[in-house]
């Protein structure tokens, strides 16, 4: 039964609420009360302080999630092993990726992943934003960019340059741009990330940098719709070359600029330091970096479209 009331603890947690966590359970309000008390009883400590809005940690509490987090995938590895044997592998899978690497990259080694292990489950949360494993409760998350918490462990996976493109249609009807100035007069489609709109793009050569505030009609949080606005000609986007490689390739897309640094950010998968990974996760973290390197030679390799 502890085992049992740990896991309701932590979807509280992750979930926001006692109400939300027994919803996902189908368990009364009153049942998710009754388990969080015998669980503070077994304590000693109050794990949560309640108020009408919202639900806060405790320094007991605080200490108890990654404690729960531990002993739980400890146990569900130990029985595993017991029930599947040592080479079977089973149980589910939490993990965050971002919207177009997710689509493209991800979701094609997540498919192959669970037909050589039938009793493997996946849940995969497609996302532009910052993903906190911890405060989400995933087992891990792949992510561009410096990792914004230093408590996280990094796991590198390759660079990540980033590129202008606008497809040929978008460039018949408006030019093409041949100085980052000239995105002044050109329709430019804009990311989102959280409250801050990136409509400023940095160009750097030969140890210049130019800083252009661009303007566009378009704007989203969504970086799979950001490529498709713009091979459906709608503007110029900024873009990994992650998610517009094969656009390039297939001449979908034409780079612009391509003498001019637009920068570039590592991609890695992060997880927390103090989280026991069952041997499922560390699989296919495994899994997934040996696929995305040899995605990282080819994209590194030689240059890709036109200016």
């Amino acid at each position: 039964m502890l085992l049992k009331n740990l896991e309701l603890f932590l979807l509280i947690v992750e979930k926001g609420g006692l109400s939300a966590a027994g919803r996902e359970l189908g368990l009364s309000p009153a049942s998710v009360s009754e388990r969080l008390a015998q669980l503070e009883g077994f304590y000693g400590a109050s794990l949560l302080n309640r108020t009408t809005r919202a639900i806060n940690l405790t320094d007991e509490g605080r200490l108890l999630v990654e404690g729960a987090r531990r002993l739980l995938a400890e146990a569900n590895e130990l029985h595993s092993s017991i029930r599947h044997g040592t080479h079977t592998l089973s149980g589910p899978i939490r993990l965050s990726a971002p919207e177009d690497l997710g689509r493209q990259y991800i979701e094609p080694i997540l498919a192959a992943f669970m037909l050589e292990h039938p009793e493997i489950s996946i849940d995969l949360n497609l996302s532009d934003g910052y993903a906190d494993p911890v405060s989400q409760g995933i087992d891990f998350a792949v992510r561009y960019g410096e990792l914004a918490d230093s408590t996280l462990h990094a796991r590198p996976i390759g660079e990540n340059r980033r590129v202008l493109c606008a497809s040929p249609h978008y460039l018949a009807l408006n030019g093409t741009p041949r100085h980052p100035e000239d995105l002044a007069r050109h329709e430019c489609l804009v990311m989102r990330f959280g409250i801050n709109i990136s409509r400023e793009w940095t160009f750097k050569r030969y140890g210049h940098a130019h800083r252009v505030l661009v303007q566009g009609r378009r704007v989203a949080n969504d970086g799979a719709l950001v490529r498709q606005w713009c091979l459906a000609g709608h503007g110029i986007c900024l873009k990994s070359v992650w998610d517009v490689r094969a656009d390039l390739e297939a001449g979908r897309l034409v780079e612009l600029l391509a003498d001019y640094d637009l920068g570039s950010t590592a991609l890695n998968i992060i997880y927390p330091p103090t989280r026991v990974q069952p041997r499922r996760v560390r699989v296919l973290i495994e899994r997934i970096v040996d696929e995305l390197s040899l995605h990282d030679h080819s994209i590194s390799g030689r240059p890709l479209g036109l200016t």
